[in-house]
This record gives C-alpha cells, sequence and structure tokens, in this order.
C-alpha cells in the first residue's frame, strides 16, 4: 500500500510539472526570454504586438508555428517592390499572407491547392451567381463593387485584392479570407480560408465546421448534409474519439468513429497520401445544371473519372466492405441519372429553344421563367444530388427530388406554354409550333407519363390498390 501511495505521489507531482511546463511554452507578456530563438525582426514585432494584438499573440504563441521559431517577420516580410508592400517599423512588410508565402515552407500543398478548383474559386466574373450579386441585388456601389458581392460572394469564393494609390488595401477588396483570393503577388487562394490565423490549428481544419463557412445553405448545403448523415451523427456522438491532433491522421488507423469532410476529400489512408487537391476524388460534378464525369488535368496529366472514384472508395473501405462500397455508388449514380435525364437535359433544352427564338432575352433573371430554371438546378438539384453523394436522404427527397418535381411540372411547364401562347398571339406560329412539338416529345417520355395521362392501365391499377392496401393498414 505504502509503494502504490508513493507511485501516486510521484504520478501528480510529475503531471503537476508537465501542466507547469505547458502552461510555460507560449509566450506571455511575463515570458518574453522565449523570444531569443525568433529572428531579430521578429522579436522586435512579438515585443510591440504582444500589447497592440493581444489576440492574435497568444494565438500565435499556441501555435505549432511558434515552436519552430517561425515568427511574425517570416511570414509577413516582403521585398519592397511588391504590389502590396508598405514601410513598416522599419521593415518592408505584406499585411497579406499568401500561397506564395507559406510556399516557402510547405511547397508541396501550395502546389497541389493551386492545382484544386478552390484555388479558382475567386474567377467567377461572369457567372449567374456573381450577375446575381452584381447586378440584380447591386448597383449602389461601394469603391465599385456591390456590397453583397464583397461582403457575400467574395468572402467564400474569395475577391481580386486591390491596392489603393495610398499603399492601403482596398476595403471593398479586404479583409477577405476566401478560398479563391486573387492575391498582388499574382497567386491565387487563401490558406488561412481552412487553416484559421494565426494559430493554425489542425485540428480546427479538420473538423467540418472549418467547411462549413461556405459549404452551407439552400444551394450547396453540405454541412448540413453532413450533420443529417450517420457519418455526420456519429463524429458529434464520438468527436472525443476522433484524435484530430494525430500528426498523420490515417483513417481506420489513428480513428474510426466518423469521417469529416477532410476524411474523404483530403486527408491520408493507408495507401493514399494527404492531398490539398480538394476534388481529386470526386468523380462527377455536382454543380452545373446537368452533371458531369470528371476527366481532369491534374499538374499536367489527366486523371480519369474511374481513377477518382477508385481513390474515394479506398477511403470508403476503411470502414465499409468492397459490398456496401460498390452499391452505394450504384445508388449514387441511379439519383444522379435521374435528375439529369428526366429534369435537368428537357429542362436545358427547353430555355435553349427560348434564348434560341428570343422568346426570353439575352439578360439573365429578367423573365419569371429563368428564376424558375434557376431554382430547379442550382437550388433543389444540387441539394438532390449533394444529398445522395453524401448519405442524407431527406436532402435527396424533400428538399430535393420532390421540390425539382414540383418545380418542373407546375412551373416551369406551364411558364414555357405560357410563352409558346404569347409567341402565336404574336404571330409566331412556326416557333411555338416547334416548342410545343419540342414540349410533346419531352412528356411523351416514359417518366412523365403519370403527368400526361398516358400509363399503362395495368400501372395505374397497381398503384390504386397498392394505395388501397397502405391505407387498410393504417386504418386498423
Amino acid at each position: 500500500m505504502k509503494l502504490l501511495k508513493w507511485v501516486a505521489i510521484k504520478a501528480a507531482v510529475a503531471l503537476i510539472a508537465l501542466g507547469a511546463m505547458n502552461a510555460s511554452a507560449a509566450p506571455t507578456a511575463q515570458n518574453l526570454k522565449a523570444f531569443d530563438v525568433l529572428s531579430k525582426e521578429s522579436q522586435q514585432c512579438a515585443a510591440c504586438h504582444k500589447d497592440k494584438s493581444r489576440g492574435l499573440f497568444q494565438q500565435w504563441g499556441e501555435s505549432k508555428h511558434y515552436g519552430a521559431n517561425v515568427g511574425c517577420y517570416e511570414c509577413h516580410q516582403a521585398k519592397p517592390n511588391e504590389p502590396d508592400a508598405i514601410k513598416h517599423e522599419g521593415f518592408n512588410i505584406s499585411v497579406l499572407v499568401t500561397p506564395k508565402d507559406c510556399a516557402q515552407c510547405h511547397s508541396r500543398e501550395v502546389e497541389e491547392f493551386t492545382a484544386s478548383h478552390h484555388a479558382s474559386a475567386g474567377k467567377i466574373l461572369g457567372s449567374l451567381d456573381n450577375m446575381l450579386a452584381e447586378v440584380v441585388e447591386g448597383k449602389i456601389m461601394l469603391n465599385g463593387a456591390s456590397p453583397a458581392a464583397v461582403s457575400g460572394c467574395a468572402q467564400c469564393h474569395g475577391s481580386v485584392i486591390k491596392v489603393m494609390e495610398n499603399g492601403d488595401l482596398d476595403p471593398a477588396t479586404w479583409p477577405n479570407s476566401g478560398i479563391g483570393r486573387i492575391n498582388p503577388d499574382g497567386s491565387n487562394g487563401s490558406c488561412n480560408a481552412c487553416h484559421q490565423r494565426h494559430e493554425f490549428d489542425i485540428k480546427q481544419a479538420r473538423r467540418p465546421e472549418a467547411c462549413g463557412k461556405c459549404h452551407l445553405g439552400p444551394d450547396h448545403p453540405q454541412k448540413e448534409i453532413y450533420e443529417e448523415s450517420k457519418h455526420g451523427i456519429a463524429f458529434y456522438g464520438n468527436v472525443e474519439e476522433m484524435n484530430l491532433t494525430s500528426s498523420k491522421w490515417v483513417v481506420g488507423e489513428d480513428y474510426d468513429a466518423a469521417p469529416t469532410c477532410a476524411t474523404c476529400h483530403m486527408s491520408a489512408t493507408k495507401e493514399l497520401p494527404i492531398t490539398h487537391e480538394i476534388g481529386d476524388r470526386i468523380s462527377w460534378t455536382l454543380r452545373p445544371p446537368v452533371s458531369e464525369k470528371i476527366d481532369a488535368k491534374q499538374r499536367g496529366k489527366v486523371k480519369s473519372w474511374e481513377a477518382r472514384r477508385d481513390d474515394m472508395k479506398k477511403v470508403c473501405s476503411a470502414c465499409h466492405t468492397s459490398t456496401w462500397v460498390e452499391n452505394f455508388y450504384v445508388q449514387f449514380d441511379g439519383v444522379v441519372n435521374l435528375y439529369n435525364d428526366k429534369f435537368a437535359k428537357p429542362g436545358v433544352g427547353m430555355m435553349k429553344f427560348l434564348k434560341k427564338e428570343g422568346l426570353i432575352t439575352p439578360t439573365g433573371f429578367d423573365d419569371k421563367i429563368e428564376w424558375t430554371w434557376f431554382y430547379l438546378w442550382h437550388h433543389e438539384g444540387r441539394r438532390a444530388r449533394h444529398g445522395a453523394a453524401m448519405n442524407a436522404p431527406d436532402y435527396v427527397q424533400w428538399h430535393g427530388l420532390f421540390e425539382v418535381a414540383e418545380r418542373f411540372y407546375t412551373e416551369l411547364v406551364p411558364e414555357f406554354e405560357e410563352l409558346l401562347e404569347e409567341a402565336d398571339h404574336d404571330g409566331k406560329k412556326d416557333v411555338a409550333k416547334r416548342g410545343r412539338k419540342l414540349l410533346d416529345e419531352i412528356l411523351s417520355r416514359p417518366e412523365h407519363a403519370w403527368f400526361s395521362g398516358k400509363e399503362p392501365e395495368a400501372v395505374k391499377k397497381a398503384r390504386l390498390k397498392a394505395q388501397e392496401e397502405f391505407k387498410k393498414r393504417y386504418a386498423q
């Protein structure tokens, strides 16, 4: 018993000592001797900012950068001829820290990121989304930009950072940590979109909330979808078992409680290295009106959609059997193909016809049917496809295909017919005739037979019988 007590006392003393060491590891206003190992420039920065920027100073002090003797100057230093360089306390610095700066130490990560869609997310000029923010919602300007775009679109996609004549950063373009930010030094992107400055905590970057700043909402609700899925339920129920601070964080080896966004899209498996090319394992693009398989160039080489899918299957196989994984993809492809063939391709055909024949104007969103179509593919259609990709049944059904169908049959088709009627009345009878022929061809397909009334009688009777049996079951 005495021996056990002595061991317990020794363990307690050791824990107290360890706690004291950890507590003194981060720099504080009383612990300036820790700065001796920093460069002279960073020592000067830290001595001042410990009081002027207390929160940032403490975050840096808790970072791995601090532990590796990487200080303020190592990241913020600039050459005098750089577009955003300013003179500050005798040093040439830049307020912005860009991927080009991070590449001094993290070259592989920056190379992978630069090849990704994230890096080009700021190039949205000309998109329908951008037109909404700049024109439809905007035109009351902030330094030549729409406030809707400045505080909305650009905060996720990234702005074109502009330097004013006096050397200050244009407030219409900065602060901004959008993932595809276009920087004055010619680089694209913002590492701190995911790795929150100045701590750059890997645990924070691995959590789904890191992605949720941008990947949520009516048109791409990945965060909400994840939270509904079994993956999200497992994560939040077992977050303490996720080993989020592991240096390598290999799924199936360092953790097995649940995957996060990072697990599937970029983190390491036993067979795959970590990648900052966030779309490297994606086989469908679910963004446009009609989904397509992705065969994309990557650092000079074409990576086929089959190769991309094989890599994602390797992630899935860390926790699931091969049969489960293969059958999941059959189900996922089924939803995408259903959406594409039944609703999206016919919708594209109808909208192209209206524009080609001049029944709607070239200006976006000034005709009601353009809003209807935008809701169908950009909001409801994306939700259905993303829900299928990430195991969220409510988003496939009630927030997805149900709303797609409602929009298609009760709004898009009637509005198309109304425009044909107007063409008829305006003397464009040939145009109206061709439009009705197109619509008849679409609605005569088997998948629309219920709507056109052309279903076989046997099919109608079988459905009525099933409905009666359902009522009986719930009447008891």
